[in-house]
């Protein structure tokens, strides 16, 4: 798993690239939760996240719960069809904005 961060305006914009799976899921998290503005926008571009098990979507749950605890939004963008099919089914996209990449998701917060 690769994880890089970046600010697109008043965004933190974190991309992952890899699998999230049992054994990238638990080092992502760690990864990522620090990563969580106070009262702030948090985006997580998926766009090269071509698989995410069960366990990425406890990690996911938990990163919008930390959000949620410091008062932060938080979108994704980029999701395959599979992942946001799962994720649909399973009713954790309902936690999240969601738009198709970070230009729109940027955007998301704003509308």
């Amino acid at each position: 798993m690769e994880i890089t961060s970046e600010q697109v305006q008043n965004v933190t914009v974190i991309t992952l690239k890899g699998d999230i799976d049992g054994k990238t899921a638990g080092t992502t998290q760690q990864t990522v939760l620090p990563m969580i503005p106070s009262n702030g926008r948090l985006l997580l571009d998926m766009s090269a996240v071509p698989y995410m098990s069960s366990a990425g979507l406890r990690m996911l749950l938990l990163i919008y719960r930390q959000a949620q605890s410091k008062h932060s939004e938080v979108a994704l963008v980029g999701l395959t069809d599979d992942i946001k099919d799962t994720m649909s089914a399973t009713g954790f996209l309902s936690y999240f904005l969601t738009a198709a990449d970070v230009t729109d998701g940027v955007k998301s917060f704003s509308a």
